[in-house]
């Protein structure tokens, strides 16, 4: 059974996930509205890989006896900036969602809630990969910085990005 205290916690997890959902869809159609497709898709894709981040932890709190509470979702920004903003506004964001889930695991911890931690650890190592892909971006982006050029090249290259995987039972 979950403690009402994390499960309040996790709920307001689940918001900040949809959030970022939200976020990289937005961010997918502004990216459309100045003509990168590339771009546009890997936001897309993105957007896809965290709505399977609230389903895993939306799927979490039932089996645990747990009630999930679904809140009200910020609006995004409409506008983004270049395409190097685009991608420092999704480092800044990632970096802050790290930080929530590691006070998530602080919770976790002090609770002793040992499924919580397996859970959680997930999502650690989920945002060691999720900050690091997105470097792996802005490094290339901060090098061509406005040659059209580069730019095209870095948006074919992200056209390329694969869906994410379904989740399966237990994950």
């Amino acid at each position: 059974m979950i403690s009402e205290k994390i499960q309040s916690a996790l709920n307001e997890q689940i918001n900040k996930e949809f959030y970022s959902a939200y976020l990289y869809l937005a961010m997918s159609a502004y990216c459309n509205v100045i003509g990168l497709p590339g771009f546009a898709h890997w936001m897309r894709m993105q957007y896809e890989e965290e709505s399977l981040h609230v389903t895993r932890m939306y799927d979490y709190i039932l089996n645990q006896g747990g009630e999930v509470h679904l809140k009200a979702i910020e609006e995004p920004p409409k506008e983004h900036g270049t395409p190097l903003e685009v991608f420092e506004q999704t480092l800044a964001h990632e970096q802050f969602v790290t930080q929530s889930i590691n006070e998530l695991m602080d919770l976790a911890v002090q609770e002793r809630d040992y499924a919580t931690q397996s859970l959680l650890q997930w999502y650690v190592t989920e945002q060691v990969e999720e900050e690091s892909n997105v470097n792996d971006i802005l490094a290339p982006l901060r090098m061509v910085g406005d040659d059209k050029g580069g730019l095209m090249m870095i948006d074919q290259q992200l056209a390329q990005r694969a869906a994410p995987a379904p989740l399966t039972p237990g994950q």
